[in-house]
């Protein structure tokens, strides 16, 4: 029974302007800090710099941004939905190693998710040093400055609980008029000096890398102009592919216009220092400039709301495929796929303010943004493998020179930002420990469902059928579920039978066992029902895709009112006293609480990962709140997991009195 569909995106205008909001924020304001960070890093400004970090930066977007992620990976969807996390779950059955890739694209995009509100807002508000009236207030680096990047991010943090359903209608126009304002900009630079337009030639992108002195160390710069293209994949479910395909016409044609008109500016000032000034601020009119920046700052922080509302998207499925302890996650408005993480949101808001605090301005966290962007791609494209050579069947003559495209331009990229990474050591820590979180999880979790104990229900039907018939054993519930992570039907956990029949025998009217089953597609919402002793010992089987929340207590109760709809089950003889289809009252869920035993002896390695595992679940939810289930209507019962438990016991008797 599906129990919801699938939303088709139609190309339409409306859809156009609203991925220009969604999707396009990060990569959009790239002009803000691109060619700053190009020149500013070469001493005095040429020509050959000039023609050739726009030749670099041109067939990055064309390469990257418009072949690999356009074209490739938009078609790479999942049910619709984009991202690594969807990726994966399309190639995982190919290797058990891809969950590697995953782990490490996800962890480095959480850190473009601190990173880019920093760099994005105050690159914009450094553009109001070039105001006469904030010249003396306002510059890169200036605490004035910091505190007000800080103030404006942290109100975007708390402003998360509430949604974006009241201003995320705006969010499409002010992007619309952000990428007018770069086009309208840049034109007339290019018309006052049409000489760089020579820069699409690739040669002076060659002659840069090749022949410049520290040419090919720019390119840590330049890497900068595609950053947001990883996070255009993970919004493909919001928008659709058409859309975001047919807007990147605009959205390119106004990013290149933008940088051109930057290249010509900064031609007409060959042979000067760039200093603080910022070419995409000095392309403006001095009235103009206040305006600019006033836009500026608005673009930036739709970059920042999309960038967030991904991580909190990713973690959402991070979740749901066991890479990431189970957290609360709120939905604060209706619409679908908006959701509210609390302790994600806080954790990136301490990592911004982190941040921003220690590199004080944009020009000393560029090295950083870039090289976490760089290793997102790169394993994306591990993963593009997988998806078009196994799961798409594409010939191994088609595939491999683009996979060898995609990764020569992305480990030039990787080598020219890896030098300056490693005088962020905090970062890097930072990105490790949510690396190592993810490790942790995924791996003990394998670690724990490889030793649990599965038997035969069909053993055990006939002692539940006498148990439930024994009118001398008070009833425990009329409907008593358990959840058990056995695939198979025929099969449940041991220590099931153990609560039903050994530890205290629970006598109900209809057993239940519960199996949440989470599918490669996104948003499956199906279950599939079996009967192993006709109204007495059924198997519920609920098939959902990895970004549903699994909301037990709702799905179950469906699945109660349609089988009394359609008579199946006859629930009115056991509900005399309760009114028709309210069946929550008398429903009992029983779930367990592993703990370690003490008998355990198992590896060093398996030591750490499982003493490590049990620590993150005391900070993660309980089983039952993750599960949608109230207080009122479960129990919980704490099982010891024996992992590995010593075989014999040399124990020997002493002083025993003979016979």
């Amino acid at each position: 029974m599906p129990l919801q569909k699938s939303q088709n995106h139609p190309l339409t205008w409306a859809g156009m302007v609203m991925t220009l909001g969604i999707v396009f924020g990060d990569i959009g304001t790239s002009p803000l800090y691109v060619f700053k960070a190009i020149v500013g890093a070469t001493g005095p400004i040429t020509e050959e710099v000039v023609l050739g970090g726009l030749s670099c930066i041109f067939w990055t977007l064309t390469i990257l941004t418009s072949f690999k992620y356009i074209i490739l990976l938009l078609n790479a969807d999942n049910r619709g939905e984009g991202g690594v996390f969807s990726l994966y779950a399309l190639v995982r059955r190919f290797g058990k190693w891809l969950w590697l890739p995953a782990i490490v694209g996800a962890a480095t995009l959480l850190a473009d998710g601190i990173l880019t509100p920093s760099i994005s807002v105050s690159s914009a508000i450094e553009g109001l040093s070039g105001v006469h009236a904030f010249s003396g207030i306002i510059f890169p680096g200036n605490m004035a400055t910091v505190l007000t990047v800080a103030a404006i991010i942290s109100l975007l943090f708390i402003f998360q609980r509430f949604g974006t359903k009241v201003v995320g209608f705006s969010f499409g126009p002010i992007m619309l008029v952000w990428f007018t304002m770069l086009m309208v900009l840049g034109v007339p630079q290019i018309l006052h000096n049409p000489h760089v337009l020579a820069s699409i030639n690739p040669m002076y992108a060659v002659r840069l890398l090749t022949q410049h002195p520290g040419g090919f160390w720019l390119l840590g710069a330049v890497f900068l102009c595609t950053t947001g293209a990883e996070g255009l994949y993970n919004d493909l479910g919001h928008c659709g592919k058409k859309n975001i395909q047919a807007t990147w016409g605009f959205v390119k044609i106004a990013l290149v216009c933008n940088y051109m008109g930057q290249g010509a500016w900064l031609l007409k000032h060959v042979g000067t220092d760039l200093g603080e000034l910022n070419p995409f601020f000095e392309v403006m009119p001095g009235w103009f400039r206040f305006i600019g920046v006033g836009i500026s700052t608005l673009a930036a922080i739709v970059a920042c709301q999309a960038v967030i509302s991904g991580s909190f998207t990713l973690i959402n499925e991070a979740i749901t495929l066991n890479f990431w302890p189970r957290v609360r996650v709120k939905f604060p408005t209706v619409v679908r796929g908006q959701i509210y993480i609390p302790s994600v949101n806080w954790l990136l808001w301490a990592g911004c303010m982190g941040v921003m605090f220690y590199f004080r301005s944009s020009d000393n966290m560029e090295a950083a943004y870039g090289f976490f962007i760089v290793v997102a791609m790169l394993m994306t494209t591990v993963l593009l493998f997988g998806y078009l050579h196994f799961v798409r069947r594409w010939a191994l003559w088609l595939v491999l020179p683009l996979i060898a495209l995609f990764f020569t331009v992305e480990l030039a990229n990787f080598v020219a930002n890896a030098v300056k990474i490693l005088h962020y050591p905090l970062l890097l820590v930072g990105v490790v420990l949510v690396l190592g979180v993810m490790f942790i999880w995924f791996r003990a979790r394998k670690i724990v469902n490889s030793f649990i104990q599965f038997v035969p229900l069909t053993d055990h039907v006939q002692a539940l059928r006498d148990l439930s018939d024994d009118k001398d054993i008070p009833k425990y519930a009329t409907h008593l579920a358990y959840l058990t992570k056995a695939d198979n039907p025929a099969h449940v956990e041991r220590w099931i039978i153990n609560s039903l029949l050994a530890r205290k025998v629970k006598r109900a009217d209809i057993y239940w066992f519960i199996h949440v089953n989470y599918t490669d597609e996104p948003y499956t919402m199906e279950y599939r029902i079996t009967e192993l002793i006709d109204d007495k010992v059924i198997r519920v089987d609920f098939n959902l895709g990895f970004r549903v929340q699994p909301r037990i207590n709702q799905f179950f109760r469906r699945v109660l009112e349609e089988l009394d709809a359609d008579h199946e089950l006859e629930f009115r003889s056991k509900y005399e006293s309760i009114k028709r289809g309210d069946f929550h009252t008398d429903i009992l869920y029983v779930i367990t609480e592993r703990v370690l035993s003490v008998e355990n002896e198992f590896s060093l390695r398996d030591d750490f990962i499982l003493d490590a595992y049990f620590a993150l679940k005391t900070l993660s939810m309980s089983d039952r709140d993750a599960m949608g289930l109230d207080p009122n209507v479960s129990v919980v019962e704490k099982v010891p997991l024996v992992i590995a438990a010593p075989r014999e016991v040399p124990l020997v008797r002493v002083g025993r009195k003979a016979t």
